[in-house]
């Protein structure tokens, strides 16, 4: 079938971009491949009758996008803690009242989302873990018109057409969207994004404070209002002193029985652990993904779902 095989050609290319636009809008990697590859499949069944060439990616955003607001019509919001309740000021608190009852925002690797380190200003901040966080609070048409918009770059005659709606809806719901945005997104993302020297001398010395069950590295590193998450747990932490008697009591060992890869995710420096298990084998424990503020670690958002390694292309056990 040719007509098939010249879209498996032509459209290849964009299949990265699409998991990125699936991805803000449903705040879930696993999710946004699978509908990438619904994405591509009913592409690859309607090539024949699609005329428009030259508007290739237009129409393949408009399939992911229809995928995407159909499966959001029945869905909650993806969260983090933080957007659940205040914080706890008690290392030991009960860890794990009502986790299982939300849908948690997931990392995504940055070789997923960022084709070049050429890739746009406004395409990297749009997918930073407090972005996410604001996008989610969005309704799903405004945020797609948003994501469309500003992300992606679409004009507003190409979104009103690939949403089926007027030019006039489109800037009133990129209006909304912005202000609403504006308003939910923490002041926190705002913060330096340190050069790729400094990137990799804070991740070392990170790694290096878990490896070596190194307090005293680790709070060097952190700023006096560092917060911590730890989906699905639902509680989080707040100050430098609480977060580290949290970790000093549940998640600092022996030296020698955690091993952190350095890695990137949602465009911030990012740590893969590794914990020895009862059988002495190191096994994927939690991504950990860092936000840098102007004086050191402002926020750690450890990922505790070994599912996710995967994703990031690293193995189970080591």
């Amino acid at each position: 079938m040719p007509a098939q095989q010249d879209f498996i050609e032509q459209a290849a290319p964009y299949r990265g971009e699409l998991i990125a636009h699936c991805y803000r809008m449903l705040g879930s990697v696993h999710d946004a491949e699978d509908l990438v590859q619904e994405t591509y499949l009913r592409g690859w069944r309607g090539y024949q009758a699609f005329e428009e060439r030259a508007a290739l990616r237009t129409w393949l955003y408009r399939i992911a996008t229809t995928a995407c607001l159909r499966a959001l019509e029945n869905r909650a919001r993806r969260v983090l803690p933080a957007g659940l309740g205040d914080s706890s000021i008690d290392p030991d608190t009960d860890l794990d009242g009502g986790g299982g009852a939300h849908q948690w925002l997931e990392p995504i690797p940055d070789t997923h989302v960022f084709a070049t380190p050429e890739h746009s200003v406004t395409a990297r901040h749009s997918v930073r873990l407090a972005v996410m966080t604001a996008l989610q609070e969005l309704p799903a048409r405004q945020r797609a018109v948003l994501i469309l918009r500003d992300v992606v770059q679409f004009s507003t005659a190409e979104v009103a057409e690939l949403l089926e709606t007027t030019p006039a809806s489109v800037n009133s719901a990129l209006q909304r969207a912005r202000a609403r945005l504006a308003e939910a997104s923490p002041t926190e993302d705002d913060a330096v994004e340190p050069d790729d020297a400094k990137r990799r001398e804070l991740l070392d010395r990170y790694c290096a404070a878990f490896e070596n069950a190194d307090m005293a590295a680790l709070t060097a590193l952190l700023q006096a209002d560092v917060k911590l998450e730890m989906p699905p747990l639902p509680v989080w932490f707040t100050g430098r002193d609480t977060v580290l008697e949290f970790l000093a009591a549940h998640a600092f060992t022996t030296a020698g029985d955690i091993v952190m890869v350095p890695t990137a995710a949602n465009a911030q420096p990012a740590v893969a652990e590794y914990r020895r298990a009862a059988d002495g084998i190191l096994r994927a424990h939690s991504i950990h993904v860092i936000t840098v503020g102007a004086d050191g670690v402002a926020a750690i958002t450890v990922f505790l779902d070994p599912a996710l390694f995967a994703t990031f292309h690293l193995p189970s056990s080591r």
